[in-house]
């Protein structure tokens, strides 16, 4: 809108209500959903506001409700890890649906850092905080966040006092050993991490199940644990596949590690899929959509996680307090060119 001076002034309730032909009180219940109004007025009221391209001024809501529409994000190395940014974006989408900003801070997991990150979050008087993770593992919730609310995404703790969000492990482990056996490959190996976190043992846990679902004993020597990386990957593939009656199939931590399967089975002469299977996990697709042939592997729900932590702070903010919800995500397989039947 522009005033009697040809500069652009900030549109108002009042305008928008001027438009609309209501109450300046009808237009506050239109946009805020607060109490329930006629469909038409609403209707009439949106396309006022939206003809004008008036937006609520953010500090006068903030009086108002003692809010200031603000989300912190506080992570380790999410907001520079490329495949673990759908996490910001899905908590973005869920702060803009509730009209509200997200701020993200990274503490490169350096303790001086976080306790800054948790300074400046609370001196911008945030509504709630997501405490991120990179990857998933248990952490104890700082006590600088007393009397925050705070949800945690990719991460998990002991105390019940928290709602959580995290990828189910042991689906992952489960998923990627009965889509093996679905192609009838009996001998799999796994390669995992030797780290005590809940990625390794819940995926192995899984790995297990689904063996036993399908009637096969494990073969402990196939279970192989090494770093989760290319050279990982490749030590552990050479182990598995360089002797007598080697895995038709290998189930890999993270697609990394597959990488580095490729190229042990490369070095051997061994052809992906039909003299070894392989699957992933990440759906890292500089290196999934990369591989020849592509890698089949399991995705990891980050867009998921930052929605659902956003929404869930939304439902804690300003409530009564309930019980605490730790919610585990399912990650889906994505089937491409690198699992195919045993020849044998």
């Amino acid at each position: 809108m522009v005033n009697k001076d040809g500069a652009t002034a900030r549109v108002g309730i009042r305008d928008v209500a001027a438009a609309a032909g209501v109450s300046t009180t009808t237009v506050s219940h239109a946009l805020s959903g607060a109490r329930a109004i006629n469909a038409e007025t609403r209707v009439r009221v949106l396309d006022a506001a939206k003809r004008l391209g008036y937006s609520p001024d953010p500090r006068a809501r903030g009086l108002r409700s003692a809010r200031t529409y603000t989300i912190g994000l506080l992570s380790d190395t999410i907001a520079v890890t490329p495949y673990a940014g759908q996490m910001i974006s899905g908590a973005q989408d869920a702060a803009a649906e509730h009209q509200s900003v997200l701020m993200i801070l990274d503490s490169h997991a350096i303790l001086e850092q976080e306790q800054l990150g948790i300074r400046t979050l609370r001196d911008h008087r945030v509504d709630g905080l997501v405490y991120a993770r990179m990857y998933h593992q248990e952490v104890t919730v700082p006590q600088e966040l007393d009397g925050v609310s705070v949800v945690l995404a990719n991460a998990s703790t002991s105390d019940s006092h928290f709602s959580s969000i995290v990828p189910n492990e042991e689906g992952i482990g489960l998923e990627a050993t009965r889509h093996l056996t679905s192609f009838g490959h009996r001998r799999i190996g796994f390669t995992t991490i030797p780290e005590s976190v809940p990625a390794a043992w819940g995926r192995e846990r899984g790995y297990r199940k689904g063996l036993k679902e399908a009637g096969i004993t494990v073969d402990e020597s196939l279970i192989v644990p090494t770093s989760g990386d290319a050279a990982g990957g490749r030590a552990a593939a050479r182990l598995l596949l360089d002797r007598p009656n080697r895995p038709t199939a290998i189930f890999c931590f993270n697609d990394e590690a597959a990488m580095g399967v490729y190229q042990a089975a490369r070095e051997l002469g061994l052809s992906i899929p039909h003299d070894v299977s392989v699957v992933g996990v990440d759906d890292l697709q500089l290196i999934s959509l990369a591989l020849v042939p592509t890698l089949t592997t399991i995705a990891l729900p980050h867009y998921e996680m930052g929605r659902w932590a956003v929404s869930q702070l939304f439902e804690q903010v300003g409530a009564k307090p309930t019980d605490a919800i730790q919610k585990k995500l399912p990650c889906p397989l994505i089937q491409r060119g690198s699992v195919a039947p045993p020849l044998s």
